[in-house]
């Protein structure tokens, strides 16, 4: 079983940044991909960005390349997305994720794809 916790949200200005951490227990974390959904109110939930097992390939959404980076450290069971030039349309609830991708191929940017969820933490960017 693996379990996902995620912390670092909060209320920021426009412009401002962010660092969310997802700490994950389970031994399976360096074989799993680590993701970030994140979901708006009256709106579904949307990928942000993914990371491989490896850490060799990163995947984000048109909507944050360029201002969010996604990275991992195995050591520490924990993944990060360094949130910057947020937007108030940035604000929602994010998700942290994880499934196996190691010797199989996903769809790093499909909910289907990962078969374990956090709970999810606020970011709120204000205008």
């Amino acid at each position: 079983q693996v379990q996902l916790v995620e912390s670092g949200g909060g209320l920021v200005l426009a412009g401002g940044s962010l660092r969310l951490s997802c700490a994950a227990s389970g031994r399976t974390f360096s074989t799993y991909a680590m993701a970030w959904f994140r979901q708006a109110p009256g709106k579904e939930r949307e990928f942000v960005a993914a990371i491989s097992w490896s850490a060799r390939a990163t995947y984000y959404a048109d909507s944050v390349r360029g201002r969010f980076t996604i990275s991992r450290d195995n050591a520490k069971n924990t993944v990060y997305l360094q949130m910057n030039s947020l937007r108030p349309e940035d604000t929602a609830v994010y998700y942290c994720a994880t499934g196996p991708d190691y010797g199989v191929s996903i769809d790093y940017r499909a909910e289907r794809s990962y078969a374990y969820w956090g709970q999810g933490t606020q970011v709120t960017v204000s205008s």
